[in-house]
């Protein structure tokens, strides 16, 4: 059978229909795609051993002859066992194969196999459970290093080695090498047929390495490239509305409070970028609690001062509702004219705020991506704000700004605000198409909240601190990581002593805390009934709020003083900050406990370097640098390319190079149009393939 990179993966042989869905759950269609999924491990099978001499304890390959024919026993319903005794000069080595019956006509007394598992000893017997194995003349998984593959359900690494090498050894030279001849060679990078090869099936790790250093490059050029490519041409865009600069002070008289010298700055940043005449594109980042609203607030007001509508977009309904009420109360004294917009409101309300709105008669609209639905439309859109940053992909943020643009032909200025702190060489990438302003310092009189890590032991004690809280007047949250109770053996692992929040809640209310208002909160609820009981827990009204994570985004309760986290280890660093961050915003002394019954001392260290530090960006470092960036902002979330293989907490030298290269080749190349450089554009092109319009 003869393959091409668009042979889809049902030509290949044993992939039935059943098998093609589940290798589209892995993004695998066709040969192309067998070619770009890299393995997350390698195990080095290239020693082979003799029963005797072969370590106990790690896996091993071990040749051996077939002593007699294997025996299959039926132990009990749904309990098979085919057993063999295979021998070597040095010794005998009995094998045991569970639920695999088909086994018993696979060997052949007297002839020589290669079994790759580890070895287990009870005095002198050697034993092995459910080895691969391979006839000793015809060898493709042992004496050599062999590919470990992320797999689902129903799909073994064995089959995709299979497929792998069938695509790589038709394919891995079908395609064009896109990178510049002399760019390969000023950065020592290998060809990328070679490249293809060596990172699936290398002949040792040195090869393996080479690879991976190509294609690590390649894609932290291209993904660099693409960025430079998109700041460069919101640069030269002709237009964006010009908002007349105004006194800082003027603005400063509304608020309630002095702003801090970090906001000051931001703030000043923010109207020079909108009395520039080109479209801003600017992220505020910066603690929980350290004021980039007032900076979008400062951004609203200019734009109205200049007769030009805002749009302010949350991810959910009752941080939408928090900041039309924050910037009503704020803006509304100075003339500025604010609409809320959420999918819940009734068709009445609807309909009457989208007219206000066509008519100029609203200044700020806030709400959430109700503001992108069909029909809402603006009469003179002049700034976009986006909330929380990683929830809104380039598309969405595009969708928005797009509004504006059919009235005039100006572009809306985009103002980003981030409550996660992000180290800096990862903002490069995340926001590579965006200026930061970073806002580092807090508000005076934030009185830092105390943290502490314990065990099980401690509930008890930590159950009377919340009862001692609400006798003093303080409100408390418990977050748990799971929502349904998990029962029977079909839980995945680990999942059935997670505190699920329904039944937990219950059992609070009832048997734990029967003389305190208990309320729950969980992401599936409708959204009036999680208002309903976000607004009550604000009122006062309940004093324990039992949450899964969806409180962790920007609703703001002073009185609240004790965060509770249940299975801390669960959650990345990065957002227990988060979580932390929703107390500790009046003037009491705040708490957080993180409750873990995880022993390992890794996970503890992780957790009390949490608890020793406040500081946002260092937590951000510490969780870059454990968890890597794929799990950083937990699914993908921000709308830029995913990467495949850099690791941008390991490779930070490599991303600088890349960086560098795509700066001189665009410098010497604008628009990438030489003849030589024309496959660099296709790749960032298809890099960028979810939006694909950003580069027209």
């Amino acid at each position: 059978m003869t393959i091409t990179l668009d042979t889809p993966v049902t030509d290949f042989p044993g992939v039935g229909p059943a098998r093609a869905k589940k290798l589209e759950k892995l993004g695998i269609l066709r040969a192309a795609d067998l070619l770009t999924y890299y393995p997350r491990d390698y195990e080095d099978r290239r020693r082979i051993w003799s029963i005797r001499a072969a370590p106990l304890g790690e896996k091993v390959c071990v040749s051996a002859l077939a002593a007699e024919r294997p025996v299959l026993s039926y132990i009990r319903k749904g309990m098979e066992l085919v057993k063999l005794r295979v021998v070597d000069n040095s010794g005998t080595l009995y094998l045991t194969f569970f639920n695999q019956s088909y086994l018993k006509n696979s060997f052949q007394p007297g002839e020589e196999y290669v079994f790759y598992g580890e070895i287990q000893e009870q005095g002198s017997r050697r034993s092995m459970v459910n080895p691969v194995f391979e006839r000793e003349g015809d060898r493709d998984f042992t004496g050599r290093i062999v590919p470990v593959y992320p797999l689902t359900a129903g799909i073994s690494n064995h089959l995709m080695v299979s497929l792998i090498r069938q695509a790589v050894e038709q394919c891995a030279g079908q395609g064009a090498e896109s990178l510049p001849a002399s760019l390969r060679a000023a950065h020592r990078l290998v060809p990328a047929e070679r490249a293809c090869r060596d990172i699936h099936f290398p002949e040792d790790f040195d090869a393996l390495e080479q690879a991976r250093r190509r294609l690590t490059f390649e894609e932290l050029f291209y993904l660099s490239a693409g960025l430079t490519l998109l700041k460069d041409r919101r640069d030269s865009q002709c237009s964006a509305a010009v908002f007349a600069p105004r006194p800082l002070e003027a603005f400063c008289a509304l608020l309630p409070f002095a702003p801090t010298q970090a906001q000051r700055r931001a703030m000043e940043e923010t109207a020079w970028d909108l009395a520039s005449g080109r479209p801003m594109n600017r992220l505020v980042q910066g603690d929980v609690g350290s004021g980039k609203t007032t900076v979008a607030a400062w951004g609203a007001w200019l734009a109205a001062q200049s007769g030009w509508q805002s749009a302010l977009m949350a991810p959910t309904e009752v941080l939408a509702e928090q900041h039309y009420r924050t910037m009503n109360q704020l803006l509304s004294p100075a003339g500025v004219r604010v609409a809320l917009f959420t999918g819940s409101m009734t068709a009445a309300e609807k309909r009457a705020a989208r007219a206000a709105l066509r008519s100029g008669e609203v200044d700020l609209a806030v709400g959430t991506q109700a503001l992108l639905s069909q029909g809402v439309d603006f009469a003179r859109l002049g700034l976009v704000i986006t909330d929380e940053q990683h929830r809104f992909g380039v598309a969405q943020r595009a969708a928005l700004a797009a509004k504006g643009a059919a009235p005039q032909s100006s572009s809306p200025h985009v103002l980003v605000m981030s409550a996660t702190p992000i180290p800096r060489t990862l903002a490069l990438i995340i926001y590579g198409d965006l200026d930061v302003s970073v806002i580092d310092q807090l508000p005076p009189g934030r009185v830092p909240v105390q943290t502490f890590v314990v065990g099980e032991s401690k509930r008890q004690r930590m159950y009377n601190f919340v009862r001692k809280q609400a006798g003093e007047g303080r409100q408390t949250y418990i977050v748990c990581p799971a929502v349904e109770e998990s029962t029977g053996d079909g839980a995945p692992p680990g999942l059935m002593d997670l505190k699920a929040v329904k039944v937990y809640a219950r059992q609070l209310q009832e048997q734990v805390f029967p003389q305190l208002r208990v309320g729950l909160l969980y992401g599936k609820m409708k959204p009036r009934e999680k208002e309903a009981v976000m607004s009550a827990f604000a009122r006062g009204e309940l004093q324990v709020l039992v949450s899964t994570t969806v409180i962790e985004v920007g609703v703001d309760v002073p009185n609240a003083a004790l965060m509770i986290v249940e299975n801390a280890e669960r959650f990345g660093l990065s957002q227990l900050h988060q979580l932390r961050g929703r107390v500790g915003r009046g003037r009491h002394q705040s708490y957080c406990v993180l409750l873990t019954s995880n022993r390992s001392p890794d996970t503890l260290a992780r957790l009390r370097v949490f608890a020793s530090t406040t500081d946002g960006f260092k937590i951000s470092e510490e969780d870059l640098k454990l968890r890597g960036p794929g799990d950083f902002f937990g699914r993908r979330q921000h709308g830029l390319p995913t990467l495949r293989l850099a690791d941008l907490s390991g490779d930070m030298r490599l991303l600088s190079e890349a960086q560098q290269a795509a700066r001189d080749l665009l410098s010497a190349d604008p628009r990438l149009a030489l003849g030589e450089n024309r496959p660099v554009l296709e790749r960032v092109r298809a890099l960028f393939s979810d939006t694909p319009d950003i580069f027209n």
